[in-house]
């Protein structure tokens, strides 16, 4: 049976340049690391998408919906559903002195930030650096070869896909969340604790579970610190944190 929008899913992709068939993204860690493009601390595992929201690119989540659980399917993607069409007019010359001012030393292929903006560095020469604004995949076509190995059915499986897809550095089954009618308690393990950015993670989940889950009133985040035993018992001292609520 077809995936329909709104469905949660797990999702394998390779995808890669047509034209070049160089691999630039995969879920997958064998393939990363043969193609040469493997990343240390990377998570390499089927990623959550919820079908109709916009986490992947339009052509592909519309494609998504036709297929079948575990169905490998090739996805060509044009350059103007992909990452857009090449515009020359994104193509500039900069004096070579200006870039060295600001301590920077390019190399072709090099990506750099010039006035707020990203560029590729195409050509260096003449004391002149070619700067290429458009996206790196612009003008490409993209082919993804896709699976979807899994759908949530369940509740408690997309509330913990969310939280996983929030605060992906710490293993999902570290957390304990109890989820009831209307108030998801989300007890944080230690190793969370100090995790970059882990207060926008928190208000990030808050807004998926208004979103996915409107009658979900209250998030709550329990933090435990807990002493060394010296002699004694130990010690605790529980931190609640509420995202959200009835107010």
């Amino acid at each position: 049976m077809p995936f329909k929008k709104g469905d949660f899913v797990l999702v394998d992709y390779v995808a890669k340049v047509v034209e070049t068939g160089e691999v630039f993204d995969t879920t997958i860690e064998d393939v990363a690391r043969k193609e040469g493009i493997y990343k240390e601390g990377a998570l390499y595992e089927p990623m959550l998408v919820v079908l109709g929201e916009g986490w992947v690119l339009k052509a592909l989540d519309e494609s998504l919906t036709g297929l079948e659980l575990n169905q490998k399917a090739n996805i060509e993607i044009p350059p103007e559903k992909a990452f857009g069409l090449r515009d020359p007019e994104k193509v500039k010359l900069y004096p070579l002195r200006r870039l060295r001012a600001r301590g920077i030393r390019p190399q072709v292929g090099m990506r750099i930030e010039v006035d707020g903006r990203l560029a590729t560095v195409r050509t260096i020469g003449s004391g002149r650096v070619q700067l290429d604004f458009n996206p790196p995949l612009a003008g490409k076509t993209i082919a993804y070869e896709v699976t979807v190995k899994k759908v949530l059915e369940t509740e408690d499986e997309k509330i913990r896909a969310l939280v996983h897809r929030r605060i992906p550095s710490v293993e999902i089954e570290k957390f304990d969340i109890e989820v009831g009618e209307t108030e998801v308690t989300i007890n944080i393990p230690e190793e969370a604790f100090y995790v970059e950015g882990l207060q926008i993670s928190k208000r990030g989940i808050w807004m998926d579970l208004q979103k996915f889950f409107p009658e979900k009133k209250t998030l709550k985040f329990v933090e435990v610190f807990k002493s060394e035993p010296s002699g004694g018992e130990p010690s605790s001292k529980e931190s609640s944190t509420g995202s959200g609520g009835s107010r």
